[in-house]
């Protein structure tokens, strides 16, 4: 009960923020057939509940697949895009009318004892999506494949306003009255990048997007992207990390590539402050290391505080802290002050001294007091400070590491020796700069 209260309590900022918020999320046709469909449809619930305006862009390949194997005939793909001639559009149109009517249908039960009871959703899809044939590339005619001319803003923008759950199928119309099959990555895109959206979720079968050695990257800003998709190119999670940069350099802030087959995946990365198991694509920093404001006193606060009441660090009431607050370095962790150290120059001298560094216990071990450390360090510099100390009960090691030497009072400046407690009995330690 506990825990599930602690991340009820967690978890209201986000639903704070979220509110009122325009999300797009793309789920590809993987993703229908997957089992843990009916979970993400809960979810999706979920989130229409808690107030956020919602646009679903789903896919269709596999159930188109499936339509052209049973009527013999063979795909055909040019640079890694469907060529749609007429046999195969009308397999097309029959497989996204069949998924569009089952995703209708998930999203209008009202079954007791079940995540929809009460949910009472109302489901848009028509004709939203303007679209344009692609034309002929390297002499290939891609016949009623096509891209995206326009989305329906204003018209998709009125129904959300109505608190009705938008479906934005793969297919498009022309002003002739032509249909053209779309890639679904490209709808979602050009969606949420028309829409202003907050956020544009992609769907995918992995837990986001990983390194050369394996590791899942849980974040990237748009500078670090092409070296990504060169090394995936060919791969699907290429696809989706294109689509998601796209939307960033058209202005959504924040896109998110999640897995389909996780349970929980899409609440665990809107609703956790560390996000689940995908991949953020951000225009911003989502953590970054900077100097203190007056903003910051609160954070600072309830960062330090149980490390006072440990006697690990030295008492300072909120006065002092809005008093000194330009001394401290943070690391902010969205919206969260997750770590800190302060630098004071000591009077009459040419040293200063590093206090209160502290990290969040839930955030150690991830090099940021290496950081705030290189930080600290760096501002010493630029005042033109040549020895730095450091008084501390409990983290001498942890020092020595890094390059700080054992020190006595005799070695403190005057200003800073005459302040010394020997009640707490700190181990001193000095670094020549």
């Amino acid at each position: 009960m506990h825990n599930y209260v602690t991340w009820l309590r967690d978890s209201s900022p986000y639903i704070n923020s979220h509110r009122d918020r325009t999300f797009v999320v793309m789920l590809p046709g993987d993703g229908l057939e997957h089992p843990n469909f009916a979970n993400i449809v809960h979810d999706l619930v979920l989130l229409h509940s808690l107030g956020v305006r919602l646009v679903l862009a789903f896919g269709s390949r596999p159930q188109i697949e499936a339509r052209l194997a049973a009527r013999g005939i063979g795909p055909r793909f040019h640079r890694d895009l469907r060529i749609t001639d007429t046999a195969t559009l009308e397999c097309v149109i029959d497989a996204v009318g069949h998924m569009r009517i089952a995703l209708e249908a998930r999203l209008s039960m009202d079954m007791a004892a079940s995540p929809m009871q009460g949910a009472r959703l109302r489901v848009a899809s028509g004709n939203f999506v303007t679209a344009r044939p692609i034309g002929v590339h390297d002499g290939v005619d891609y016949q009623h494949t096509g891209e995206v001319r326009r989305v329906d803003r204003k018209g998709i923008g009125r129904l959300l306003d109505e608190r009705t759950i938008v479906l934005l199928s793969p297919l498009g119309y022309s002003p002739t009255g032509e249909i053209f099959n779309i890639a679904c990555e490209d709808i979602a895109t050009r969606a949420a990048i028309d829409l202003e959206a907050d956020k544009l979720v992609l769907y995918g079968s992995e837990r986001g997007l990983r390194d050369e050695s394996g590791k899942l990257v849980r974040e990237l800003r748009p500078p670090q992207i092409p070296a990504y998709l060169e090394r995936l190119v060919g791969t699907y999670q290429a696809e989706l990390l294109d689509a998601a940069a796209q939307a960033c350099k058209g202005g959504v802030r924040r896109s998110h590539v999640i897995s389909y087959a996780e349970d929980g995946s899409l609440l665990n990365e809107l609703f956790t402050r560390d996000g689940g198991d995908g991949t953020l694509v951000t225009q911003e920093q989502f953590e970054q290391l900077r100097e203190a404001t007056i903003e910051d006193v609160g954070g600072l606060i309830d960062l330090i505080t149980p490390l006072e009441e440990q006697g690990i660090l030295v008492r300072r009431s909120r006065e002092v802290l809005e008093r000194e607050v330009e001394q401290f370095s943070i690391v902010e962790r969205d919206g969260l002050i997750i770590a800190c150290a302060a630098l004071y120059p000591i009077a009459d001298s040419d040293s200063g001294e590093l206090a209160c560094l502290a990290v969040n216990p839930e955030y150690r071990h991830g090099g940021r007091g290496d950081e705030l450390l290189e930080r600290i360090e760096a501002r010493a510099r630029a005042l033109g400070l040549k020895t730095l100390f450091v008084l501390t009960t409990r983290t001498a090691h942890w020092f020595r590491e890094r390059g700080f030497e054992p020190s006595g009072v005799e070695r403190l400046p005057a200003a800073r020796a005459s302040l010394y407690n020997f009640q707490r009995n700190s181990k001193i330690f000095e670094k020549a700069l």
